[in-house]
């Protein structure tokens, strides 16, 4: 029997659909997961997941014990301006420790570019494929230009952009040519490259059957929707300017806007078609791409999505050597007429569309003025209106816990001088009834997190508290509606 394979980047865009396919398959899966129990949710039961991580020597030879094709689908877009040197130093220790461990074959999706003046994105992409090929390892690299699909980077961009903006002012990357390629196609190579003879460590180039602009997505886009859309084009919008209009008219944060426009500059087609030599795959065109977008878009929610990847948020914040000591906490409860879990249901569809039960201006303020010093923002919203899993992204918030009718604990992924948390959860009281109990926790980092916390405890008390009492009517008014219902 093979080995297992190993799966990285399990918890992104491109790695969350492609789990799925190896689970479809039957191949024996293994995934190494930074948060194990944030992932654990998520897999079938046959998939094993593992702790580590790529730049942890240690941990990764556990994960690699025993497997014969490893996918390496992790790249530090979202952490700081020092990503390259992260992606360096985790393709080095990634293809050491998979030499070492016997792996037959590293499959790695990289970036698709051509020439010498290349955006730092791309630079560190085309570097990643030359250190794991050099570790000795056969190692197959597609090399991938825009992803299309809903939920993807790029035509979430694409949407947003032409839903929201009848005039559209373009700068000149809106002309720069690209080969697109469907999700779907792009999942169907990196299955075929499990198994793909080679003879050795190979690069493909592989896009679809057209070669366009960001312009010509956007106006296909507003075709299939039946939208008139105008384009006005200036020659001064840089990269920085750019990236920062995208992030108030998109769901782009302006860092990652700003990495991907420093791409787009570079015209990304392919020129090499060994890929439709070697592989069955015949990808589609780009009408069919956005089409299949599209239609996947008018469900509830994508399959994945872009910003599920834990590094869209930014590299985590450790906060190393710094002293936190005094941990601040603003509790609150209400005692309720309904059950537990009645009252858990309004809890489990906050935020997104749903909204925060109060004061949802100061909450898109706050999202606003976090994408302004490179945060997150609130356009992530949620991947579904009702549920919800641990690791889901909501709005600025991440889940961390989550158990059915009882807890939500929301951990923070906004800009703030420390770290925070959001939980709420419903208890069952003695006689009948249950208490709603909401809990904001700040671990602060110095004078600037203490500073903060306090000038922002008269919004909090304000906000919170009536947050808490809108909870709790929408709680008993659904409880009493269901009692209604049932004849109770």
């Amino acid at each position: 029997m093979p080995g297992p394979v190993l799966l990285t980047g399990a918890t992104g865009y491109v790695g969350g659909r492609l789990r799925r396919l190896l689970e479809e398959a039957g191949s024996p899966l293994r995934c190494l997961a930074r948060r194990p129990e944030e992932l654990a949710a998520r897999v079938a039961p046959t998939t094993e997941v593992v702790p580590g991580d790529v730049l942890d020597a240690v941990s990764l030879r556990q994960a690699l014990a025993g497997v014969e094709v490893a996918y390496y689908l992790v790249h530090s877009m979202g952490a700081g301006d020092d990503f390259e040197a992260r992606d360096r130093k985790a393709a080095e220790t990634f293809g050491a420790a998979a030499a070492a461990a016997g792996v037959r074959r590293i499959v790695y999706l990289g970036g698709l570019a051509h020439g010498e003046d290349l955006s730092p994105h791309l630079r560190s992409r085309i570097e990643v494929g030359r250190i794991l090929r050099e570790s000795g390892v056969e190692t197959v690299e597609l090399r991938a230009s825009i992803v299309l699909g809903s939920g993807s980077l790029s035509f979430e961009m694409i949407r947003a952009l032409v839903e929201r903006l009848p005039w559209m002012v373009t700068p000149r990357w809106v002309d720069v040519r690209a080969q697109p390629i469907a999700i779907d196609d792009l999942l169907a190579y990196l299955m075929e490259a499990r198994s793909l003879e080679t003879g050795g460590s190979r690069v493909y180039e592989i896009g679809g059957a057209d070669a366009v602009s960001y312009g010509d997505l956007m106006r296909e886009y507003a075709r299939q929707r039946g939208l008139r859309r105008h384009m006005l084009r200036v020659p001064f919008l840089s990269p920085r300017l750019s990236s920062l209009w995208l992030g108030l008219v998109t769901p782009l944060y302006a860092r990652i806007g700003r990495k991907l426009i420093e791409s787009i500059k570079h015209p990304t087609v392919v020129e090499d078609h060994a890929a439709l030599r070697a592989f069955a795959v015949r990808p589609r065109g780009m009408p069919d791409a956005i089409a299949a977008a599209m239609r996947n878009e008018e469900r509830e929610f994508a399959e994945t999505r872009w910003y599920d990847a834990y590094s869209s948020a930014g590299e985590e914040q450790g906060f190393a050597g710094a002293r936190f000591g005094n941990r601040l906490v603003d509790a609150r409860s209400v005692d309720l007429d309904v059950d537990a879990r009645a009252a858990f249901a309004p809890v489990q569809r906050i935020g997104g569309a749903n909204g925060w039960y109060a004061f949802d201006g100061l909450w898109k303020l706050r999202g606003f003025l976090d994408l302004l010093v490179g945060g997150v923002g609130t356009r992530r919203g949620r991947p579904s209106p009702e549920d919800l899993q641990v690791g889901d992204a909501l709005d600025f918030w991440r889940v961390e816990a989550f158990e059915p009718g009882r807890l939500l604990r929301l951990r923070a992924e906004m800009k703030v001088p420390g770290r925070a948390w959001l939980e709420l959860e419903t208890v069952p009281r003695e006689g009948g009834g249950s208490t709603l109990r909401q809990t904001a926790v700040f671990d602060p980092v110095g004078l600037g997190g203490l500073l903060y916390w306090y000038a922002i405890w008269p919004l909090h008390a304000l906000v919170f508290r009536r947050m808490l009492r809108n909870l709790a009517r929408a709680a008993e008014q659904g409880g009493a509606a269901q009692s209604m219902g049932t004849g109770a």
